[in-house]
């Protein structure tokens, strides 16, 4: 069993139906937030949080979640879970027509391909999907692809709870996956993740996704309403979000570079492997964006560097593996040529 999502963008900047920051603004006012604060530096009024119909620019939707979690943590180096947390608390049904959509399907199986079906319609620029592992284990796989978008630890975060939920809404709040997949880093408070999944829990992974065993998928929604489900789909596909365009191949480049980089500096041949896309037709879509295949690497490296070096709990020696480096010193040379300045004085003058 595979179905696949992914969703791609034009001109415009990739957008997020706004339904997916339901509860945001009580959330962090619970929390001890300054509301006003960290809406203002994300680009987002308030009030536009949770309108089922209205889009949010994702980057500004994965910068409302990162701005939260550094002020609500208290420290600017060190981000909280506060993604985590809002995906644990969320409902299916918060999620719009796209939840309604998945609790109104007849059964787990079902309700889960609407989820990855209806998806381009809720997000751009991102993939999901649902596949068979060869372990036997069912893989509910959740990415962002915009390479513009490098911050995105709270929006991994929290929508694998948003996802968890759903299944949850199945199989009841005890149920726990049997593995919990993130691209990024292990962060500073990891054992929060373990908690709240009540699973195992790996870091610096290929994509985010949820391990559960495919005997669930038979199971009954308890919600089940054909005739919801039928209303939401058509809602959501006059709602129109996805907007037909090319196929983003450079953004794709970018993510499968990132995903490969801690294996070691990837060949642009396993790059179009990966992709299952020739090696010169990236090479042409890359020259029309006016880059090389080199390019690409060393500004996925450069953003990612710095990103990395933000979160002061990463040992450098970590951060250079990270980024496909084979020793410290190379990627201290790396650094130094991108900026004037090594990684070390780069964190004193950040902090």
């Amino acid at each position: 069993m595979m179905t696949t999502a992914t969703t791609t963008h034009r001109n415009d900047a990739p957008v997020v139906l706004a339904a997916a920051a339901t509860g945001v603004v009580d959330f962090i006012s619970a929390r001890g937030g300054d509301v006003d604060s960290i809406f203002g530096n994300s680009g987002i009024a308030p009030d536009m949080a949770g309108a089922p119909t209205l889009k949010l620019k994702l980057a500004a939707y994965c910068r409302l979640f990162e701005q939260a979690a550094r002020q609500i943590a208290g420290d600017k180096t060190s981000p909280g879970n506060f993604g985590l947390h809002f995906g644990q608390q969320f409902q299916p049904r918060d999620l719009g027509m796209w939840g309604y959509a998945a609790i109104s399907s007849p059964n787990l199986g079902s309700a889960l391909d609407n989820l990855v079906r209806l998806f381009h319609f809720h997000q751009e620029s991102s993939a999901m999907q649902l596949v068979k592992g060869a372990d036997g284990l069912m893989r509910l796989e959740y990415q962002i692809y915009s390479s513009e978008i490098v911050e995105r630890r709270q929006d991994a975060e929290l929508s694998l709870g948003m996802f968890t939920n759903v299944i949850r809404d199945c199989c009841g709040s005890k149920w726990a996956p049997v593995e919990v997949h993130f691209e990024h880093p292990r962060p500073e408070f990891w054992k929060e993740h373990e908690a709240a999944f009540d699973a195992p829990v790996y870091f610096s992974q290929p994509t985010n996704a949820l391990l559960f065993r495919p005997e669930l998928l038979q199971r009954s929604m308890p919600g089940r309403d054909l005739q919801l489900l039928t209303m939401m789909q058509t809602c959501l596909e006059s709602l129109g979000s996805h907007r037909p365009g090319d196929d983003g191949l450079v953004d794709r480049v970018k993510t499968a570079i990132r995903v490969s980089l801690p294996g070691g500096y990837p060949s642009l041949d396993q790059i179009a492997m990966s992709l299952r896309v020739p090696a010169a037709a990236i090479q042409r879509e890359l020259s029309v964006a006016g880059l090389t295949y080199k390019d690409a690497v060393e500004t996925t490296r450069q953003s990612l560097a710095r990103m990395y070096l933000d979160q002061r709990q990463l040992p450098l020696t970590e951060i250079a593996l990270l980024l496909g480096y084979s020793e410290l010193s190379a990627f201290t040379r790396a650094f130094t040529r991108w900026t004037s300045v090594s990684p070390r004085a780069y964190r004193k003058l950040a902090h």
